[in-house]
């Protein structure tokens, strides 16, 4: 026999122990990395979290930020314990540092103001709003808006898309995609000063029912967190449908495309592509009043 073989008897006695307990362990690892995965899936839609919200009081921690904002379009409770949500807390970079967007309480339904109704018709692309307009309302507005911002509505009133710029060494404009958003702070930065001066334009967002009303930040979060997960123009249209729900489909489409126009372009500074961006109806875009 040789020398360096085990015996037969003694071989059962440790071969079967130690692949029960190899066994159990890759069992039990295999479970854990089941339970972590799924912990980092949203509740609502059940795909990855791609920018995290915690609601308060109750702490749940299991939602993507814009998944959240488009179930309080229907009720303002967890979509976990239904417990009445006070507070969202999300665009988290440290246990310190994230934003909070305070949840509106629900309100009767009241009686909408003429603005309002104006408001809507914007929103709505209706062509008798112009001749509704009252002055009253126009310089009441202007005065504490942003000049550029009235240009802007006049672009959502009357459709205007800006021109196509290829992309090449010239034009210096580029493309990009969704991971390329996702992974460059450079482009979330130049969204986020694109979206807080283009939201201004609609003003039915300071009175629309929550999480609309009156906390645009967090509508901001709430685009720069769809465009990191969906392709701002993708063939699925599943950017435009998430935002749809706050801005109208026809704003949505010329929103995007504006959005797009500014992220491709080579400009640092919103100045320099007002400036430079051009369109068909040029004296539409010019015209400082409306009859």
């Amino acid at each position: 026999m040789d020398g360096d073989a085990q015996p037969d008897s003694i071989k059962p006695l440790i071969a079967p122990d130690f692949q029960i307990r190899g066994a159990a362990t890759r069992a039990n690892d295999e479970a854990r990395q089941k339970k972590d995965a799924a912990i980092e899936n949203c509740t609502i839609c059940l795909q990855s979290i791609a920018e995290r919200a915690v609601v308060l009081p109750c702490n749940h921690l299991t939602f993507d930020l814009w998944c959240l904002a488009t179930w309080f379009q229907e009720r303002a409770t967890c979509p976990l314990c239904k417990v009445a949500v006070t507070e969202v807390q999300y665009d988290w970079c440290s246990p310190e540092d994230y934003k909070t967007y305070h949840v509106p309480k629900p309100e009767s339904p009241k009686a909408s103001s003429r603005e309002e109704l104006l408001d809507r018709e914007t929103q709505r692309g209706s062509s008798h709003f112009a001749g509704r307009r009252t002055p009253e309302i126009h310089h009441a507005r202007a005065a504490r808006e942003d000049p550029t911002v009235e240009q802007r509505r006049r672009i959502y009133r009357h459709r205007l898309y800006s021109l196509h710029v290829g992309a090449n060494r010239i034009s210096r404009h580029r493309d990009f995609t969704h991971e390329t958003f996702a992974t460059s702070p450079d482009l979330q930065s130049r969204a986020r000063a694109f979206l807080r001066r283009e939201l201004q334009v609609f003003s039915f967002l300071e009175t629309a029912a929550a999480p609309r009303g009156g906390n645009r930040s967090f509508l901001v979060e709430y685009v720069v967190a769809v465009l990191k997960a969906n392709e701002l123009k993708g063939a699925s249209g599943h950017a435009e449908d998430l935002l749809a729900e706050f801005l109208g489909r026809d704003n949505t489409r010329l929103f995007l495309h504006e959005l797009e126009a500014w992220l491709r372009s080579p400009h640092a500074r919103l100045e320099e592509w007002d400036r430079e961006v051009q369109y068909a109806d040029t004296s539409r875009v010019a015209k400082s009043h409306e009859g």
